[in-house]
């Protein structure tokens, strides 16, 4: 059986998850995103404990690498990298967009084959983190960071329905009347993070543990005071 911890700090609710063969078996959630470094830790003892593990039997670690808070990041992959590091244990890194879309997808009832799907995180302002997929998962848009106006996603647009969802798609109904563009709401579904880690660790899809960093997509402003 391979166990994989899973470590998702990304965005305002933390999960830590244990799954095996990448079924979801326990998992805890913190909501309030000030303590997430604090919640990591105590959170990953607890999943163990649930499922009657050590943390030995861990086969891999799994991460979200983002996009999303920076802070948060950098807690959820510091953790990860040195779990790897204790243990020797190889490290996989999921993206929170990526996380969204193929959510999105498995919860769209209706036919995918003529649609894009269109995740957005809240970049504060009228900024998000965004990416464009088709119903494969193959990139129409890479993942960045992108300032909405009334002109956003015209071309893809015009060729087929745009699906877009997440915590930043409220922003973008604000300005975006097109018939093409539909919003959904996207439950959180821990089961997605499991099986796409697991669906990397036999295809031994493994991060570098050395230069793995957080996908921040753009810098950290902090406007300097005269």
């Amino acid at each position: 059986m391979t166990w994989i911890l899973h470590i998702d700090t990304a965005l305002e609710t933390a999960i830590v998850s244990l799954a095996a063969d990448g079924k979801l078996v326990c998992e805890k959630q913190n909501t309030s995103q000030k303590d997430h470094a604090s919640f990591i830790q105590p959170a990953i003892q607890q999943v163990l404990a649930l499922a009657g593990i050590s943390i030995q039997q861990l086969e891999a670690v799994a991460v979200v690498n983002g996009p999303g808070s920076y802070t948060g990041l950098r807690v959820g992959m510091a953790s990860a990298k040195g779990l790897c590091y204790a243990l020797n244990k190889p490290l996989i890194v999921i993206g929170s967009l990526e996380i969204l879309a193929v959510n999105a997808i498995d919860q769209l009832i209706a036919n995918t084959d003529s649609v894009f799907f269109c995740p957005m995180i809240d970049a504060r302002r009228m900024e998000v983190f965004t990416a464009v997929y088709d119903n494969n998962m193959k990139e129409i848009v890479a993942p960045c960071a992108m300032e909405l106006n009334e002109t956003s996603f015209v071309n893809l647009l015009l060729k087929k329905n745009v699906y877009f969802f997440g915590d930043g798609a409220s922003k973008w109904q604000q300005l975006c009347t097109h018939k093409r563009a539909h919003f959904m709401t996207i439950q959180n579904n821990t089961m997605i993070i499991n099986a796409l880690a697991y669906q990397r660790f036999i295809s031994n899809t493994f991060a570098n543990l050395t230069y793995s960093e957080p996908a921040y997509l753009k810098e950290f402003f902090s406007p300097k005071h005269s």
